[in-house]
């Protein structure tokens, strides 16, 4: 084992970093914390690494200072926490002129596949001149649990599958414009094309430029992945008709409200076997794992908001038409998936509004700094009926949200100009791409 370590080592210290999509997940500013990089399987986190190890060395870090280690490796099968030590000892004998001379970076990526690796790291972390990152796939550095785990040396980073603005950056041959509203007529039309097959293929990296029937195929088998190594063997979830069906509708109908004791009832007129409660846990199981995002209703109080349907969106646009069964095309869904992971990125708390009046507001954003938003999203504003009914429930919503902006997302600049004539004062329409590629 110890032979194994040693020549990973080699390795990982005369490893190049790979040409990379820069992405814009930002780390803590907290000094002194192990960083816990995070999120969906497949989203992009070893090669987030890759771009900390990267900036790491731009900044003049020597480059044997900073040490890439997979753990997800069939030779080091049975590695105990106890052997972890054994990484550490290699490679100061590797590199012996940077103990405690040197700061030295380590990149730990499935790390969790060792139990009990949270001693080694808190015990390093105390006893050693380093830094750490960790990563995974599943087990407990696919949730949240690792801040418990690090007991208050870690921060936590999320890496999604890739915004718009990465995406583009990903497939363009330049980058985004810096002033997305200050673009001449023939990149407008570039830019909301490819939004538009954004809102299609989707932001995880291994899906871009496959052919539909295979990008289908692939998304959803990270979604089968997500369902049996993350809920099933994770949490001994035995109840796997009741979790497949729970998955089918929560990704099939994107948006939409769900109700946990709705569709308990449904399962019980299909004769599906389930308790209640097992049906809660499962919901609460795939949204840790960053498969779906529940947003609920805006409101302070706790009881309204637990009685209350939340609504459901997939952690990526694309998986919508992998498991709609409608054959209808899902623009305003997708849209809707879009917009709402934009605001996670910008480390918005997110809501939906029912106003008094029966009308919905799809989001209310409270920033970091407690700015409040109305945001209503809209495929088509082409109707004068659709326009006037989305500015009506912005109207109807501005009493209880009186500090709150009101802004209209649609697709294509072409719908904002024609909307923003008819638009109350205080109402901005904008085109979604536009305002997910501003700073």
């Amino acid at each position: 084992m110890r032979d194994v370590i040693r020549q990973k080592l080699a390795e990982a210290l005369a490893f190049k970093p790979p040409r990379l999509t820069r992405r814009e997940a930002r780390l803590p500013a907290i000094p002194n914390k192990v960083r816990a990089v995070i999120g969906m399987r497949r989203a992009g986190k070893t090669w987030f690494l890759y771009q900390c190890l990267q900036d790491r060395l731009a900044a003049g870090t020597p480059r044997d200072a900073l040490v890439y280690f997979n753990f997800d490796d069939e030779r080091l099968a049975g590695l105990e926490a106890k052997q972890l030590g054994w990484v550490l000892e290699e490679y100061f004998v590797l590199c012996p002129q940077f103990r405690d001379q040197q700061r030295v970076t380590f990149f730990f990526d499935e790390i969790q596949q060792v139990p009990g690796w949270e001693l080694f790291i808190r015990r390093i972390y105390d006893s050693e001149k380093v830094d750490v990152f960790v990563s995974g796939s599943s087990a407990r550095l696919l949730s949240r649990e690792v801040a418990t785990e690090l007991r208050g040396r870690g921060t936590e980073t999320v890496v999604f599958p890739f915004s718009f603005a990465e995406y583009f950056r990903y497939h363009g041959d330049k980058p985004p414009p810096a002033k997305p509203s200050f673009t001449a007529k023939a990149e407008r039309s570039r830019l909301e094309r490819a939004f538009q097959e954004y809102l299609t293929v989707g932001g995880f990296p291994e899906a871009q430029g496959l052919p539909p029937a295979e990008r289908m195929n692939l998304l959803q088998g990270y979604v089968d992945t997500v369902i049996f190594r993350d809920v099933v063997e994770r949490h001994g979830i035995t109840n796997v008709v009741a979790l497949r069906r729970l998955v089918r509708q929560l990704l099939g109908a994107a948006g939409g409200s769900f109700s946990v004791t709705r569709f308990y009832n449904d399962l019980r007129s299909q004769n599906v076997a389930v308790a209640r409660d097992a049906l809660h846990h499962m919901l609460a199981h795939l949204e840790d794992a960053f498969l779906i995002r529940l947003v609920s209703l805006a409101t302070s109080s706790e009881r309204q908001r637990n009685v209350n349907p939340r609504k459901v969106y997939p952690i990526d646009p694309a998986l919508i038409s992998a498991f709609d069964r409608s054959g209808k095309a899902n623009v305003g869904h997708a849209l809707e998936t879009a917009v709402l992971l934009e605001l996670d990125r910008r480390k918005c708390e997110t809501s939906y509004v029912l106003t008094p009046a029966g009308c919905e507001v799809d989001f209310l954003a409270r920033s970091w700094d407690n700015r409040l938003t109305l945001i209503q999203v809209a495929a088509d504003l082409s109707d004068k009926a659709t326009r006037e009914r989305e500015f009506r429930a912005l109207a109807d919503a501005l009493p209880a949200h009186r500090r709150a902006k009101r802004l209209l997302l649609t697709p294509t600049g072409t719908d904002s100009m024609h909307a923003q004539a008819d638009a109350p004062k205080g109402v901005t329409v904008r085109p979604a791409w536009e305002w997910m590629l501003e700073k």
